[in-house]
C-alpha cells in the first residue's frame, strides 16, 4: 500500500529522527551526489509519516550551508530530489527551522528525506513526526 486512507487512522505514534553527518556525504544509508536519504523519516509499508519539524543546528564557530529535499522514491539516490532548503546558510553557533507544524508535509513509503551538509560534523538535524497508519 504505497499511500494509505489516513481518514481510518488506526495508530498515531509520535517520534523523533536526528542525524548528525560527519562529512558532506553521511552515509546513513544511501549516499547520492553529497546528500543522505534521512532512513528514519521514510515510512514502513502501509504507513505514511507527517513531517512536523525538521531544525538544523549549526555547533560551530562558522557558518554551514544546508539542503533538504524531499525525493519521489524511498531510495533517494534512484529518485529526483525536491528542495524544501537549498544552500541555505547556517550562522555559527545558530539553528534554522527549515519546516514547522504550519508548513508540515507527508511522506509516504515511496519516497524519501535527503540531506546535504556543506560542512562536515558541522550541522545536527532534528525532526519530529507522527508515524500514521
Amino acid at each position: 500500500m504505497a499511500n494509505p486512507n489516513i481518514v481510518n487512522v488506526t495508530v498515531i505514534n509520535g517520534n523523533t529522527a536526528y542525524v548528525l553527518p560527519a562529512s558532506t556525504a553521511v552515509s546513513v544509508a544511501w549516499t547520492y551526489n553529497g546528500s543522505t536519504a534521512w532512513t528514519g523519516l521514510t515510512p514502513a509499508s502501509g504507513t505514511v509519516n507527517k513531517i512536523d519539524s525538521i531544525v538544523v543546528s549549526n555547533t560551530t564557530a562558522s557558518a554551514a550551508a544546508v539542503s533538504v529535499a524531499v525525493s519521489n522514491n524511498a531510495t533517494y539516490a534512484s529518485g529526483t530530489a525536491y528542495y524544501i532548503a537549498y544552500q541555505i546558510s547556517v550562522p555559527a553557533n545558530a539553528s534554522l527551522i527549515v519546516t514547522d507544524k504550519t508548513t508540515s508535509f507527508y511522506v509516504t513509503e515511496n519516497q524519501s528525506v535527503g540531506v546535504i551538509s556543506g560542512t562536515a560534523s558541522a550541522l545536527t538535524y532534528v525532526a519530529s513526526f507522527e508515524v500514521i497508519t
